[in-house]
């Protein structure tokens, strides 16, 4: 029902503006299978989505070990803190001047960007998600004789996992808008650059289909990657009734 009336109300403000400033669901539709018809969106979801597996799996693995090293440290926490908070307010498009002087016009370069953008999320989701563990569970657990890695690996980070799931779909969100950014940017394929084309021909119809490609994809990843893993978590901690 809510679909339906998203589209009906699509359809009336495409009347009213008009169909050159923005294309109604039939135009969209239109020039999506246009681009489905001719190759092009399939092998730019490929792409897209290819770079931000790689770039997402990179980010788990620094903002965990950045986000365990600040759960574990006071002192490193303390020093690292103000910085990593600092750069998380920072537009993820910021860091891409610096990745071309880097890497150049390559697929690293969009790496970069994604890594940037989504690994700080994940770090301070550890570090809260440790922090915020009530302290009877640790004063249990050592009292058990749990203490250094074995406390963090059955205790700290199983407890902190709710908390760190949310990092982890925020850092997925944040990822996407980076690897659109690097591919809007500059010409690389994907995704982006089709907007970009769409965007340099005035083809408003193409720009809407893509956007309405993305929104698909992350709808379709945010329930077979995170929704059923974050219930079961909920279920795990008897947080579902």
């Amino acid at each position: 029902m809510g679909l339906v009336a998203v589209i009906l109300i699509w359809a009336a403000v495409s009347r009213i503006g008009g169909d050159e400033v923005f294309p109604g669901p039939g135009e969209a539709m239109t020039a999506l299978w246009l681009r489905v018809r001719d190759g092009s969106l399939g092998v730019s979801v490929l792409l897209s989505v290819r770079r931000l597996l790689i770039g997402y799996s990179l980010s788990l693995v620094s903002g965990g070990v950045l986000g365990v090293l600040m759960a574990g440290s006071e002192r490193f926490r303390n020093a690292s803190s103000p910085i990593v908070t600092g750069l998380q307010a920072l537009p993820s498009v910021c860091w891409l001047p610096l990745g071309l002087l880097w890497f150049g016009l390559s697929d690293k370069a969009i790496l970069f960007v994604i890594v940037l953008g989504s690994s700080l999320s994940i770090a301070i989701a550890i570090d809260a998600g440790c922090r915020n563990i009530p302290p009877l569970f640790v004063r249990a657990a050592r009292t058990m004789g749990a203490s250094g890695f074995t406390l963090y690996r059955r205790v700290i980070l199983p407890a902190a996992l709710p908390e760190i799931m949310t990092g982890m779909r925020l850092a997925w969100a944040f990822a996407w808008r980076s690897l659109m950014a690097g591919e809007l940017l500059f010409v690389t394929g994907g995704l982006g650059q089709l907007l970009a084309v769409g965007r340099e021909l005035g083809d408003m119809a193409q720009v809407v289909a893509v956007m309405i490609v993305i929104v698909v994809l992350g709808l379709a990843s945010e329930q077979l990657l995170f929704a059923r893993a974050q219930e079961r978590l909920r279920v795990r901690w008897g947080l579902v009734r």
